[in-house]
């Protein structure tokens, strides 16, 4: 490879692994902030659960529109509307009083997150050779945590003292960004070749991907993205409540929180370094069984000793499996439906992202004990791993389509 194709490289990673990042610390501050909700607007269970539920169905909507655009008008215009829609969303939602407009802005900004993931990651796997892909996508995806832990430390330092309107300001400063992006993001070489060569409708890719080439693994994925997202935000978006339930306050759930996310670099880094040298499957089915052993015993957990230990683990596993798995998804289809396979599957998946947190809410306002919430997320991630085992196809250095 050129000295300046290696430079391109680096830059897009750097260019879109800094829109990743800034979508991490919106929902990761999401988590925080419902903590702080709940005290100063007195939600119960269910009004909290609506919260990350309402993200995720503007998440659901989000992939599949802007999956649908990324195939018509190119992935670098639709990677920049996203990330402006979310952070002019954030910095709106700072001045809500009641939880009604909270939800209408937490709608949008969910649309802006939802439609950005699938897109930026298509764009980088269109970019990047075969051998490299996968690493560099699981680089893509360690912004993320990132995101989070920089979420963690506003959360931690701003809300407190501050409120949590300071920390949704600070979560707006993307926009910013944005336009940097305009100017300086390359679009798919890939995908300009296709525009040039082939026009078709919206409708055309829908049908396509559920066509007999690719319907095997459309259901796959299907089910992964599902499962994979329902346990996520069904667990991560609950954990600093889920530690006030257990008994600490809210500061030291904020602080063990901030813990267990710096364990998401090295599950991102570790994926980073296997994918390329054991396979996607391999990595995939792996990373899924022990997010479901740690979220099993993370709900069994009574010390504060083994909280920390199993939400480490889970941090480590789960972060390390979101990565493969956005490795793993363009690599399913060819170019011409590239976007529109990845958030049709990413919207599909956002539907379990809005069943996870209500149905945490609904199981804690009935009083079903921790331990059985997340053994229902143990069994989930676990179809997720039947799923790449039995539907799966190895894509490990094949060229795309």
């Amino acid at each position: 490879m050129s000295k300046d194709a290696v430079v391109s490289k680096q830059r897009l990673l750097w260019v879109a692994g800094f829109g990743w990042l800034f979508d991490a610390m919106d929902v990761g501050m999401l988590s925080f902030i419902m903590a702080a909700l709940q005290k100063e607007w007195n939600l119960t269970a269910e009004q909290m659960g609506w919260i990350g539920s309402i993200n995720s169905i503007g998440m659901a909507v989000g992939a599949l529109v802007f999956g649908l655009l990324a195939d018509r008008i190119g992935r670098k215009h639709v990677f920049i509307i996203t990330l402006l829609l979310f952070s002019i969303g954030s910095g709106l939602s700072a001045l809500a009083t009641t939880l009604t407009v909270f939800l209408i802005l937490r709608f949008f900004i969910g649309m802006g997150l939802g439609g950005e993931l699938p897109v930026a990651s298509t764009l980088v796997s269109e970019s990047v050779p075969a051998q490299e892909r996968g690493k560099v996508v699981v680089l893509l995806e360690s912004f993320w945590a990132g995101g989070w832990l920089i979420a963690a430390l506003i959360s931690f330092f701003i809300i407190p003292k501050y409120g949590w309107q300071m920390a949704l300001i600070l979560g707006a400063l993307p926009a910013l960004y944005a336009l940097y992006l305009r100017v300086n993001l390359p679009d798919s070489d890939r995908f300009r070749v296709v525009q040039k060569t082939e026009r078709r409708s919206i409708w055309q890719n829908i049908t396509e991907v559920w066509s007999k080439p690719y319907a095997k693994q459309t259901t796959m994925l299907w089910i992964l993205w599902f499962s994979v997202v329902f346990s996520y935000y069904g667990m991560f978006l609950w954990l600093p409540s889920v530690m006030v339930m257990k008994g600490f306050s809210l500061i030291k759930s904020f602080e063990y929180v901030l813990m267990m996310t710096f364990a998401q670099l090295p599950g991102y880094f570790s994926v980073a370094w296997l994918i390329e040298r054991v396979g996607r499957k391999f990595v995939l089915v792996v990373y899924l069984i022990g997010t479901a052993v740690s979220a099993y015993f993370f709900g069994n957990a009574e010390s504060a000793a083994m909280l920390m230990a199993f939400g480490i683990l889970l941090s480590f596993f789960n972060l390390g499996a979101w990565g493969a798995l956005y490795a793993y998804t363009p690599e399913q289809y060819p170019t011409v439906i590239r976007g529109t396979g990845a958030g049709m599957a990413a919207s599909f998946g956002r539907i379990g992202g809005i069943l996870g947190p209500l149905v945490v809410g609904y199981l804690v306002a009935q009083q079903v004990s921790i331990t059985m919430i997340f053994a229902v997320f143990c069994a989930a991630i676990f179809i997720g791993v039947l799923a790449v085992l039995l539907l799966g196809t190895e894509t490990k250095q094949q060229e795309l389509e």
